[in-house]
């Protein structure tokens, strides 16, 4: 049977109009930009006898290495696509069990062994900034930053700066640091005040919580609305 001319031309265009629609639909699709990560994660970590939350950039994989030793907790973070072996930038934090309840330990005595160790790696490049006595809610802390133009037990003998947070809790102490290596310099290293006020400025808040018995993740009790949360149920060892 023959068909309308008109009826098949209309066909055809609408043949046509769908076919040519489809790709530039999947176009349209595929350019469209997925939405920005946030600036930052809430993390927060049971370590020892308190809940730990600060807020973690999100260019930074959350867990690069994480171990509990008897007494002594650490984790670290880094850049995504860097390993704790060859990275540029840490983020460490870290948890001595029962230190605060030594009545010679205070925040700044903590912060300058922490110190002392840097200086020892590198005694002719060492500096020091402290940024002096900060409050993290309840909790008494200390905050400083160092560095080391040229580590001298490090292979490459590269250069490192990191900010220092210590914190005294309710019966350990615990720290937040955030590393920045650099070349090797005979020099002592500029501390540029303004960048690392920015940084701590970025891991804030910094919280410290009583851990709520049968309390499970995301710990209500200890973060806020608002937030995305990366948790971590439990110390590895």
């Amino acid at each position: 049977m023959a068909m309308n001319a008109s009826f098949t031309t209309s066909l055809a265009a609408a043949v046509l109009g769908t076919l040519l629609a489809a790709p530039a639909a999947r176009a349209q699709s595929a350019a469209t930009p997925k939405p920005a990560p946030p600036a930052s994660y809430t993390v927060i970590s049971p370590i020892f006898g308190q809940l730990v939350r600060f807020a973690l950039p999100s260019t930074f994989a959350p867990v690069a290495f994480e171990k509990t030793n008897g007494p002594s907790y650490i984790r670290e973070a880094v850049l995504k696509g860097e390993t704790v072996e060859a990275w540029t930038q840490m983020i460490t934090v870290t948890g001595a069990k029962g230190v605060a309840g030594n009545p010679q330990v205070t925040p700044q005595s903590f912060a300058v062994s922490m110190a002392a160790g840097f200086k020892k790696a590198c005694p002719d490049t060492f500096a020091v900034k402290p940024f002096g006595a900060v409050k993290f809610g309840d909790q008494d802390g200390f905050v400083a930053v160092v560095g080391c133009g040229r580590i001298e037990t490090s292979a490459d003998k590269h250069g490192e700066t990191a900010l220092i947070i210590a914190v005294k809790g309710s019966a350990d102490y615990y720290t937040i640091q955030w590393a920045e290596r650099a070349p090797s310099s005979a020099d002592k290293p500029a501390i540029d005040e303004a960048k690392w006020q920015g940084r701590l400025g970025k891991l804030k808040p910094i919280q410290f919580c009583p851990i709520v018995p049968g309390e499970a993740m995301p710990y209500p009790s200890c973060v806020g609305k608002n937030f995305q949360k990366l948790t971590f149920p439990s110390q590895k060892t």
